[in-house]
C-alpha cells in the first residue's frame, strides 16, 4: 500500500483519519469486480461486451479544434429562420420594441436551456437517445421523439434547400427569369401571361415556373420533375457532408457557417448605398412601445428563441458529445446564443434596407399609375384643371406632390373619390407590409435583386447563403438522428446515414409534387411545435426534479473547473420550467383558436385565399403530433412497469486505468452523496486551486476539489456511462 495513503498515516499517527470506500479502493491493484466474488451486479460477465464498451469510450470521434465545433454549434442554431422569420416577428411585433423581449426570454430560456443541453451531451458523451436513457430512464422516451422530430424536420427543411438550389441555378442567365412577366402568342397576337399580368413577375416564377402549384391539396397534381431533381441534389449534398461524421461534416462547416456571414455583410454594404434603404431601417427599429404590454408579441418571441437555438431536436446534444470532457461549455452556450441573435439583427437589418429601396421602387410606380389616372379625368372633365396645384408638373412628379395634388382632390372631390380609384401611394403603407418565409426569400427578395445593378451576381449570392445557411442547419438535424442511433444500436455510421437520406428521399417527394408547398406548411406549423416544447419541458424537468439540479450543479463543477452561477439553478429548477409550461400552454390555445388551414395560390383568379384543411389532412396533422409524442408515454410506460429492462438495477464497480469508474445514476440519496462527496487523495498537488460548489440553497455540503493520480478532476472518478477517451 502506498505510504502517504491514509491507512498507512493511521498506523503512524494518532491523528484522527476519515476514509471512504473510494479511499481504500483507490490506491488498491487494479481488480477487474465483474469477473470478482465482488461482482453485485448479478450479471455474467461478458468479456467481449466490456471490450467493445471500453474500445467505444476509447475510439469516440472528437472536433478536430474547438473553432470546428463552435463553427458547427453556429452552422447549426444559425438557420433560414434567423433571415426570413426574425425581420417579419421584428417587423410585425413593433419594430426595435420587439428585442426587448427577445433578449428577455434569451437571457431566462433559451441560454439556461442550450447551456443544459450542451452540458449533458458533454458529460455524458452520447447522442440524445444515450444522454436521457441515463438521466432518467423512464424518461428514455425524449431521446426517441426528439429523432422523429429531428426526422419530420429534415424531410422539409431539406424541400427549401432544394427550392434554393433551383433558384441559384437560375440565376446565371441575364436578364433573370423572375424580372419580367413571360409573352404567349394568342394567334398572330403576342400577349403577356395572364396570372403574371395579375400578380407580378417574381410572383409568377414562383408559383408557375417553380412549384407549379395546384390550386388547393387535394390536388396532387403529380411529381414537379424539376424539384425532384433538386431534391436529389440536396439530400447528395446532405449524405456526403454527414457520410464520415464529423470528420466530413466538421469540415463542411468552415464553408457552410462562416460564408453567409460573408454574403450578410455584402448585402448590408450594397442595401446601405441603395436609395430607400435609411426609410426601410428606421421603419424597422422605431419602437413601438405599447406591443411589448401585449402577451402574443412574448409567446411569439419565446417560441422563436426556442426554435432559434435548435432546442429539443438532439443536435445540441449530438455535437457536443464529441467534446472533451473539461471543455469550457458555458463560455460556448453564451457565445453561440448571442451570436445567434446578433445574426438575426444583421439579417433584419439586411433585409429592410432592401425592402426600404423595393419600397421606394413600389411608391414610385404607384405614383405614375395614378398619376396617369388623373391625366386621364382632366383630359376628360372628370376632374377640373383647378385642383392641381400650379407647381405640380407631371413629367417630373414627385411622391411629395402626389400626396398634396390626392388630399386636394380627396377634399373637393368627397362623395365620388372612392368612384375615381385613386390610391394614397404612401411608402409607410409599402414598408408595413408584411412578409415571411418563402415569400420573402423567393419573392420580396427576389424581385429586389431585380432592380440591383449586376442583379445575377446577387441573386447568385443570395441562394448559395440560403443553401449554407440550410445546409448547417441540415447537418445538425440529421446528427440528431445520426449521433443517437450509431451510439445506442451500434450500427455502421456510413451505412446508416446513407440509407437515412435515400429513405428521406423517398418519403420527401410529397413536398415536391404540385401540391407539395402545401404539405410543407402543414409540416412547419404542425410537425415540430408542440412535440418539441413537450421535449424540452421533460428534458428541463428530467435534470432539475428528477436527476437532481444540486447534483447535476456539483458534477458541472467538476467538470467545468468552477462552479456555474447561482442564476442557473433557479432558472432551470423554477423558471424555465414555468415558462415553458405558459408557452406550452398558449401553443395548445393557438391551435384551437385558428383552426388549422393554409394559403393557397388560385390560378384563375392569380391571388392568395386562405383554405381549411380537408378532413383527410386533418387526420395527417394530428398523426404528426401523436407520432412524435408517442415515443414519451410508450417508453415510460414500458419501464415503469419493468416490459423492457433499464439497468436500474445494476451497479457497477470497474477499473480502468488507475480510474474508478461507478454507475451512481440510481443509488439511494445517502449512498449518492457518500460516492460524490468522497474524496481520493492525490500523490501530487492539485494543479487547480480548490473550489466551493454551489450546491444550491441551503446546501452546507461543499466539496474540495482535488486531483486524483490519474483522474482530470477532483472526484477521482468518472461515471461508468459516461465514457470518456483520454484527452
Amino acid at each position: 500500500m502506498p505510504k502517504n495513503s491514509k491507512v498507512t498515516q493511521r498506523e503512524h499517527s494518532s491523528e484522527h483519519v476519515t476514509e471512504s470506500v473510494a479511499d481504500l479502493l483507490a490506491h488498491q491493484e487494479p481488480v477487474d469486480y465483474k469477473r470478482s466474488v465482488l461482482n453485485v451486479t448479478g450479471d455474467a460477465w461478458d468479456k467481449q461486451k466490456e471490450g467493445e464498451e471500453e474500445l467505444d469510450a476509447e475510439n469516440r470521434p472528437a472536433w478536430n479544434s474547438k473553432l470546428q465545433y463552435i463553427l458547427a454549434q453556429i452552422g447549426y442554431s444559425v438557420g433560414l429562420g434567423n433571415v426570413w422569420r426574425f425581420p417579419y416577428l421584428c417587423q410585425k411585433n413593433g419594430g426595435g420594441a420587439y428585442l426587448v423581449p427577445y433578449l428577455v426570454l434569451l437571457v431566462i430560456i433559451g441560454l439556461p436551456l442550450f447551456f443544459l443541453e450542451l452540458a449533458v451531451g458533454q458529460r455524458i458523451r452520447r447522442g440524445s437517445i444515450g444522454v436521457w436513457n441515463y438521466i432518467c430512464p423512464r424518461l428514455g422516451g425524449i431521446g426517441y421523439a426528439s429523432c422523429l422530430v429531428c426526422f419530420f424536420v429534415g424531410l422539409y427543411y431539406n424541400v427549401i434547400i432544394g427550392w434554393s438550389i433551383f433558384y441559384f441555378f437560375k440565376s446565371f442567365q441575364y436578364p433573370l427569369p423572375w424580372s419580367e412577366c413571360p409573352i404567349v402568342k394568342n394567334g398572330s397576337v403576342a400577349v403577356v401571361e395572364t396570372e403574371c399580368e395579375r400578380s407580378s413577375a417574381t410572383t409568377y416564377f414562383w408559383y408557375r415556373e417553380a412549384l407549379d402549384i395546384s390550386n388547393s391539396i387535394s390536388e396532387s397534381g403529380g411529381l414537379n420533375w424539376k424539384m425532384t431533381l433538386c431534391l436529389l441534389v440536396a439530400w447528395s449534398l446532405v449524405g456526403l457532408a454527414m457520410i464520415k461524421g464529423i470528420q466530413s461534416s466538421g469540415k463542411v462547416m468552415y464553408f457552410s457557417s462562416l460564408f453567409p456571414y460573408l454574403v450578410l455583410v455584402c448585402f448590408l454594404v450594397r442595401g446601405l448605398l441603395l436609395r430607400g434603404a435609411v426609410d426601410g431601417i428606421m421603419h424597422m427599429f422605431t419602437p413601438k412601445l405599447d406591443k411589448m404590454l401585449d402577451p402574443q408579441v412574448w409567446r411569439e418571441a419565446a417560441t422563436q428563441v426556442f426554435f432559434a437555438l435548435g432546442l429539443g431536436f438532439g443536435g445540441v446534444i449530438a455535437f457536443s458529445s464529441y467534446n472533451k470532457q473539461d471543455n469550457n461549455c458555458h463560455f460556448d452556450a453564451t457565445l453561440v446564443s448571442f451570436i445567434n441573435f446578433f445574426t438575426s439583427v444583421l439579417a433584419t437589418l439586411v433585409v429592410f434596407a432592401v425592402l426600404g429601396f423595393k419600397a421606394n421602387i413600389m411608391n414610385e410606380k404607384c405614383v405614375v399609375e395614378n398619376a396617369e389616372k388623373i391625366l386621364g379625368y382632366l383630359n376628360t372633365n372628370v376632374l377640373s384643371h383647378d385642383l392641381i396645384p400650379p407647381h405640380v408638373n407631371f413629367s417630373h412628379l414627385t411622391a411629395k406632390d402626389y400626396n398634396e395634388m390626392y388630399r386636394v382632390i380627396m377634399t373637393v372631390k368627397e362623395g365620388h373619390f372612392k368612384e375615381l380609384g385613386l390610391d394614397a401611394c404612401l411608402l409607410e403603407d409599402e414598408l408595413n407590409k408584411s412578409v415571411q418565409g418563402t415569400g420573402l426569400a423567393f419573392i420580396a427578395f427576389t424581385e429586389a435583386m431585380t432592380h440591383f445593378p449586376a442583379s445575377p451576381f446577387w441573386s447568385v449570392m443570395f441562394f448559395l447563403m440560403l443553401i449554407n445557411l440550410g445546409l448547417g442547419s441540415m447537418i445538425g438535424t440529421m446528427s440528431g438522428i445520426t449521433t443517437p442511433i450509431i451510439d445506442t444500436f451500434k450500427v455502421r455510421k456510413e451505412v446508416f446515414t446513407v440509407g437515412c437520406c435515400i429513405f428521406a428521399f423517398v418519403v420527401g417527394l410529397i413536398f415536391v409534387q404540385r401540391s407539395g408547398n402545401y404539405f410543407v406548411t402543414m409540416f412547419d406549423d404542425y410537425s415540430a411545435t408542440l412535440p418539441l416544447t413537450v421535449v424540452v419541458i421533460l428534458e428541463n424537468i428530467a435534470v432539475a426534479w428528477i436527476y437532481g439540479t444540486k447534483k447535476f450543479m456539483q458534477e458541472l463543477t467538476e467538470m467545468l473547473g468552477f462552479r456555474p452561477y447561482q442564476f442557473y439553478y433557479y432558472t432551470w429548477k423554477y423558471v424555465s420550467p414555468i415558462c415553458m409550461a405558459v408557452l406550452m400552454t398558449a401553443s395548445i390555445i393557438q391551435l384551437g383558436v385558428s383552426p388549422p388551414g393554409y394559403s393557397a395560390w388560385i390560378r384563375e383568379e392569380a391571388a392568395e385565399k386562405f383554405l381549411f384543411y380537408p378532413t383527410w389532412a386533418m387526420a395527417i396533422l394530428i398523426s404528426l403530433i401523436i407520432l412524435a409524442s408517442l415515443p414519451l408515454p410508450l417508453v415510460f410506460i414500458l419501464r415503469q412497469f419493468h416490459l423492457v429492462s433499464d439497468g436500474s438495477n445494476a451497479l457497477s464497480v470497474t477499473y480502468k486505468k488507475g480510474r474508478m469508474m461507478k454507475d451512481i445514476s440510481n443509488l439511494e440519496d445517502n449512498d449518492e452523496t457518500r460516492f460524490i462527496l468522497s474524496k481520493v487523495p492525490s500523490e501530487t498537488p492539485s494543479p487547480m486551486p480548490t473550489h466551493r460548489s454551489y450546491l444550491g440553497p441551503g446546501s452546507n455540503s461543499p466539496m474540495e476539489m482535488s486531483s486524483a493520480p490519474n483522474g482530470r478532476y477532483g472526484s477521482g472518478y468518472l461515471l461508468a456511462s459516461t465514457p470518456e477517451s483520454e484527452l
